[in-house]
């Protein structure tokens, strides 16, 4: 096992520069997960950990040693890629034995260690198969095997559950997280999915047009967005969002766009007057007798929750409540955020302000 360390890198196709100086330090064991929208600069970061892009600028170090020049082989790394990327010719154990047998390795150790990742994986039963013989999760847990097999310093997953339905990616979440705690491996898995980087993260990096906007482990992102991108981007459903003006005094508000009032537990000092955005997570709203008066758009039943849209002085927000609500569009509710946990962001930098 060993750290990764990503200083300054740079990546740039011809004039279009797509990474913008990353600088990561992923600890020794750690689960690191990269996330973001498409085009955020996210799997050419992981590529060029592995060795498959070139780096314009700057570092990378796997352990002590500097990868920059270092052909992908000899990094001692192991990646599961969104294809699964198994030999059809093949049977599963002889997928998962091929990089050992390139390298020439002993006929006992390569049975030894197959048996063992076939073992973790609840793949004993499958090893005479071909990969057309396999459903979706089995495929994927052969790449995994794959790279268990070679027993590298550092794990990489390039969006690997992108390909199952629903049902199967929550399972291989958790045989994934359960893997990296047997195994303790150094990993960086990138998806576009925030769920997945909530539930299975040691710590997230939230990347957007090729550069870092925030990294920490995922409640605190999930509780202390550092700006207007992180706080839209994590969570789902995502946070609600309004733009107004702060508005200080004995008892502060905010003021929206379209006049409406919201309350605030304090303002920042000196920020009366100040244009800002508002946002309140859909969870953090509570259905109250002496509450914002909030008419009915939608609502949408999940059984263990209600999700509801509703509109405040003409401004929709997305609200998510434990109780069964009997009202429907139209009706008028009464709720109250939880002025604790309201966030304020800065209406020109977007960046999070302090109250």
């Amino acid at each position: 096992m060993a750290s990764v360390n990503i200083r300054d890198v740079r990546k740039a196709y011809g004039t279009t520069q797509v990474i913008h100086g990353v600088d990561i330090d992923i600890e020794d064991g750690e689960f690191v997960i990269l996330v973001g929208p498409s085009g955020c600069g996210k799997s050419t970061l992981l590529r060029m950990i592995a060795g498959l892009e070139n780096i314009s600028g700057g570092e990378i170090l796997i352990g002590d040693r500097v990868v920059n020049d270092v052909p992908p082989k000899e990094r001692d790394i192991a990646m599961v890629f969104q294809n699964y990327a198994l030999y059809p010719h093949m049977t599963v154990a002889e997928n998962m034995a091929f990089s050992m047998k390139l390298r020439n390795a002993p006929q006992a150790e390569i049975k030894e260690r197959v048996d063992k990742a076939a073992g973790i994986l609840g793949l004993g039963h499958l090893l005479e198969r071909y990969p057309r013989q396999l459903s979706g999760g089995q495929r994927q847990r052969v790449a995994m095997g794959r790279a268990i097999v070679r027993d590298p310093q550092v794990f990489l997953f390039d969006e690997p559950l992108s390909n199952l339905d629903a049902k199967l990616r929550v399972q291989m979440r958790t045989e994934i997280k359960e893997l990296h705690q047997r195994l303790k491996t150094t990993t960086v898995y990138v998806t576009h999915d925030q769920i997945e980087a909530m539930t299975m993260a040691d710590k997230i990096v939230v990347m957007h047009d090729g550069i870092v906007e925030q990294m920490g482990a995922p409640l605190e992102l999930y509780d202390r967005p550092a700006n207007l991108f992180v706080a839209g981007f994590i969570g789902s459903p995502a946070m609600n969002l309004a733009k107004g003006t702060i508005r200080g005094g004995a008892t502060p508000y905010f003021e929206t766009e379209k006049g409406g009032k919201l309350p605030l537990a304090s303002a920042p000092q000196g920020s009366d007057g100040r244009p800002a955005t508002y946002g309140i997570r859909p969870e953090h709203f509570r259905l109250t007798a002496d509450g914002l008066a909030a008419e009915i758009v939608v609502v949408e039943p999940t059984g263990s929750e209600t999700q509801v849209v509703a509109r405040i002085d003409g401004h929709e927000f997305v609200c998510v409540f434990r109780e069964r609500i009997s009202e429907g569009p139209g009706d008028t509710i009464r709720i109250a955020p939880d002025t604790s946990l309201v966030h304020l962001f800065d209406g020109e930098s977007g960046k999070r302000l302090s109250a």
